[in-house]
């Protein structure tokens, strides 16, 4: 399993803090989000020389973002460039986001992808896009044109099925014009705790009506349905990418397997402990994007040990159990994923605001 880094700053480009984790061998990766931008960007003043440059330069606020955001993917991407190199292509990447205001756009959203990728400029740059059912044949077409992805606001089994059969139908269509593969990467990125947090939720609710029988169900379900939604997708990853005809053909042709990744592996639950979304998920041909805390909380305490696929009967269970007391499953990842694009809008939103009260400060 690789460790990936859920988190970017500017400062820690700029004192080597970065650099030395990479050099450590504590992290083989980085990922951003609006979220993350906007912590970054609008809580520190190591922005503020660009940002006063760039506004000289007559850029408009959204401009200025895309600027400081690309700086600081190009210098992580250079950073991790021979982990990429020696890696073969499989680590050492870097993930920026099409903006999330196009998540349900897209032919926008492909468009937003050429743009990011040929304006960073870096071989180990992953393109975010959203697994929205509008970002499926994006997907498919960035690919084909030789993007890597990480998909991202996976929640659901079934989404991750078509997420999976949008990156092998990209494989195929770039093949068929005649363009090579084997240098095409992808992950596909299920949000892990917030399953919990929605599924927990809604099962408490439940649970105040519901009969005796059904309440002891329910009680039995707290806490689980996260980890079983990563374990049943690795045993999807297993059955496509490692048993599957469809990418023998495609790995003959030298295609590289599309990753699972956990995503949203913080603790949100104190009740639960705080590395169980890291200790419970860990395989092989696998992704953990692990933030600061969390981090920090595995080095000291963390188990590590191949558990992804220990339980899977188990994980089956929780399933069927969720159905027998009547949860759509389908229904709250769908609601898992609107509220996962709301979030990201409105951190862009907040994130633009930041920069325009700071650029009237800087033109007072």
């Amino acid at each position: 399993q690789s460790i990936w880094y859920d988190n970017i700053e500017r400062k820690l480009l700029n004192d080597g803090t970065l650099a030395g984790m990479i050099q450590r061998g504590e992290i083989r990766g980085i990922t951003s989000n609006p979220s993350i931008f906007n912590n970054a960007i609008s809580n520190s003043e190591d922005y503020s020389p660009d940002i006063r440059s760039l506004l000289a330069r007559g850029l408009g606020t959204e401009a200025i973002y895309e600027r400081l955001a690309i700086n600081d993917i190009q210098r992580a991407a250079d950073l991790f460039s021979d982990l990429y190199t020696g890696s073969g292509g499989e680590d050492g990447y870097v993930s920026l986001e099409v903006s999330p205001e196009l998540a349900h756009d897209t032919e926008n959203t492909i468009a937003d992808a050429h743009k990011i990728w040929n304006a960073v400029d870096r071989p180990n740059l992953m393109v975010k896009i959203p697994a929205t059912l509008a970002g499926l044949p994006a997907i498919t077409e960035v690919i084909a044109a030789g993007i890597n992805v990480n998909v991202t606001l996976i929640f659901g089994l079934d989404r991750y099925r078509a997420v999976r059969d949008a990156y092998l139908a990209g494989l195929e269509k770039r093949l068929s014009q005649g363009s090579e593969i084997s240098n095409i990467a992808s992950v596909a990125s299920f949000f892990i705790s917030r399953i919990d947090s929605k599924l927990d939720n809604y099962l408490k609710t439940r649970q105040e009506t519901a009969s005796p029988q059904d309440r002891e169900i329910i009680q039995s379900l707290l806490g689980k349905s996260a980890l079983a939604s990563g374990k049943l997708a690795f045993a999807e990853y297993q059955e496509t990418f490692e048993a599957g005809n469809r990418f023998k053909s495609l790995k003959s042709r030298g295609a590289n397997r599309q990753r699972v990744l956990w995503a949203s592996t913080s603790t949100k639950n104190p009740a639960y402990p705080d590395t169980i979304y890291v200790d419970e998920l860990i395989g092989p041909g696998t992704v953990n994007t692990v933030p600061p805390q969390t981090l920090v909380a595995f080095f000291d305490h963390g188990k590590v040990a191949r558990t992804i696929d220990v339980d899977l009967e188990a994980a089956r269970g929780v399933f069927r159990d969720l159905a027998s007391v009547g949860v759509d499953l389908q229904a709250l990842t769908q609601e898992l994923e609107d509220e996962g694009v709301k979030a990201f809008a409105e951190a862009f939103e907040a994130l633009l605001l930041s920069l325009e009260t700071r650029i009237a400060e800087f033109s007072s």
